[in-house]
């Protein structure tokens, strides 16, 4: 085979692999609830991160025990730490982590910003709700944590319904938001509906640290 002719197949089979990557991906829609995913992106809501959403085809594993076992994990390079039940299934790195027990949901996002507000939260939870209608949240307000200062607010998403089933999982999230050195960190608790996780989810909000 000439050379010539190796050179242009060559920029053919590179022509190829670059088109398939550049569009055979797909990203659900800012604000969407879908039935198997945790979250919505994290640029859904105004310069915050997206709503949790449970998954339609896992059930609840009930009650967080009393006697629950709780790690702590440090992510060094985002600055904080925050304990979570042993057991739980983590994922994610660095800015944003988030710990699951199929649709007991805690996740953490750490990213640079002022201080939030009332206001603040209610602008980016306002545009979650535009983008996914099923969401409602409360009016956010001031509460005070070990780690300083923080703006609490709670919203629930529902999921799409069950293909086989016709079920649909309703989930409850505390969302705290605060922050430390121009950092703010975005902690996001969620409980489907009828499961009681409000002494575990307190211990872990509280264990939060800045680094």
């Amino acid at each position: 085979m000439s050379s010539r002719r190796v050179s242009v197949v060559a920029i053919l089979v590179t022509a190829g692999a670059l088109g398939g990557c550049g569009g055979s991906a797909h990203h659900a829609a800012p604000g969407a609830a879908a039935s198997g995913g945790a979250t919505t992106p994290a640029s859904a809501g105004a310069g915050g991160p997206g709503a949790l959403s449970a998954d339609a085809r896992s059930a609840a594993t009930g009650d967080i025990p009393d006697n629950q076992v709780f790690l702590t994990f440090a992510a060094r390079s985002a600055g904080f730490s925050i304990k979570y039940p042993e057991g739980w299934t983590r994922s994610g790195a660095a800015g944003t982590v988030t710990f699951r027990d199929k649709n007991n949901l805690v996740r953490v996002l750490v990213r640079p910003g002022s201080a939030p507000s009332a206001a603040s939260v209610a602008t980016q939870l306002a545009a979650l709700k535009r983008a996914s209608p099923t969401l409602t949240f409360t009016t956010p307000h001031t509460v005070t944590l070990r780690a300083g200062s923080a703006v609490r607010a709670r919203y629930t998403t529902l999921t799409a319904a069950n293909p086989v089933t016709g079920r649909r999982v309703k989930l409850v999230v505390d969302r705290y938001e605060l922050a430390h050195g121009g950092r703010v960190a975005v902690v996001d608790l969620g409980t489907p509906v009828g499961v009681d996780n409000v002494d575990a989810y307190r211990i872990m909000i509280e264990s939060f640290r800045w680094r």
